[in-house]
């Protein structure tokens, strides 16, 4: 069977697959710590487990409309104007099945063939895959420890063209964690603006920031900006819902429109009980979020120091999300292998502990390690890395 052109290219997800193979050694018996896993590890919390089940004894099974529906649009308006101050109307909203698929709603809407959407580098694996898959070019612009692996000013310009449709911001960062200031953001979306570059603003681990950061939209920052940005959001990282499947994107009511016609065509609606259980995560209490965070953040904390004592290995403390996303190019010289890559499948097959290659993320000389685990689990993890980095260094 012939298959079409459109899939031969698309790469398949990084984190699903490490994730995978660390399940396959389990099944056989062997002791794999997996950290490429990107869910927190809690359990959805009780109330919003008790709104969908009121929801199915109620009999609230059926269709919706496909956008979502109108009382869970009020909820999300509802947080944006607590959160960042940004009005919306139920006609700038579209509840999707995970932010993943808001995501593949406006690509396929948006983008055009030959299109050029820049992805700051390291990137969510998903980003380049589905700018593909909407026949658009992913215009990669790397960057490092020097600026925090955010996006500069100067790097945005450089790769502007009569091509370029949108610009994607992640803050905070997959795999990185790092977040963007106001002023950051602001110097970007002044280019956007003078370019007419749509902002695709990427704000799913909102909820999770430590220290003194604060999370800033850029679409809170003027009317202009609002305008010209798509928040793609969801409930899945912020009140541990990954496998309820509901996400959500604001923007242009026209776009929205186009996306929400897709979205009728492919997926019919979100599911029902999942949306009357964001409901009740966005109107009842928020106090198992920010007791999720607090544990996120004794986590990293924890984690930081531990990693940090293993022999090449170098790392920016994240602001938010739940990764680590450590340089470990001289780990892998350290212990004979000429890849991060191999260095990478070593772990796991000797150590026993499942990472990300940074590959994935476009990039190769690091690995990103999820915290979403518990402290004990951390420190035995950290401890084999470091005993298999300083067993190898001492035979070679």
């Amino acid at each position: 069977m012939e298959l079409a052109n459109r899939i031969k290219t698309l790469a398949p997800s990084a984190t699903l697959a490490i994730t995978a193979l660390a399940n396959e050694l389990k099944g056989k018996g062997i002791d794999v710590i997996g950290l490429g896993v990107g869910e927190p590890d809690f359990n959805t919390p009780e109330h919003i487990i008790e709104a969908a089940y009121q929801a199915l004894k109620e009999g609230k099974t059926k269709y919706t409309p496909s956008g979502g529906l109108l009382e869970l649009k009020q909820a999300i308006i509802e947080k944006f104007v607590k959160d960042q101050g940004l009005p919306y109307e139920p006609s700038n909203i579209i509840v999707t099945d995970g932010a993943k698929h808001a995501l593949y709603l406006l690509f396929q809407t948006l983008i055009n063939e030959g299109d050029e959407v820049i992805i700051p580098a390291p990137y969510w694996v998903t980003y380049p895959e589905q700018v593909k898959l909407a026949g658009g070019v992913p215009v990669f612009v790397e960057t490092d420890e020097t600026t925090m692996f955010k996006l500069t000013p100067e790097k945005l310009q450089q790769v502007i063209t009569n091509k370029t449709k949108a610009l994607i911001i992640n803050s905070p960062s997959n795999p990185t964690g790092m977040t963007y200031s106001r002023d950051e953001l602001s110097a970007l979306g002044e280019i956007c603006l003078h370019h007419d570059i749509l902002i695709v603003s990427d704000e799913i681990y909102e909820k999770l920031i430590y220290g003194d950061e604060q999370h800033v939209s850029i679409a809170q920052l003027s009317e202009e900006l609002k305008s010209q940005t798509v928040i793609i959001n969801g409930v899945s990282k912020s009140h541990a819902m990954t496998g309820w499947r509901i996400g959500y994107a604001a923007g242009d009511e026209a776009l929205i429109k186009q996306m929400t016609s897709l979205a009728s065509q492919s997926t019919s609606n979100p599911a029902t009980p999942s949306q009357y259980a964001a409901i009740a995560a966005y109107r009842g209490s928020q106090k198992s979020v920010e007791e999720m965070k607090l544990q996120f953040e004794k986590r990293l904390n924890l984690f930081y120091e531990k990693l940090m004592e293993i022999p090449g290995f170098s790392c920016v403390k994240p602001h938010g999300a739940f990764y680590l996303f450590p340089n470990v190019k001289e780990a892998a010289k350290l212990t004979g292998y000429d890849t991060v890559d191999k260095f990478a499948e070593a772990l796991l097959s000797e150590a026993h502990v499942a990472v990300v290659p940074g590959t994935g993320f476009g990039s190769p000389d690091f690995i990103r390690l999820s915290y979403a685990t518990s402290e004990d689990i951390l420190v035995e993890a950290a401890a084999r890395i470091k005993n298999f980095v300083e067993t190898k260094m001492t035979s070679r």
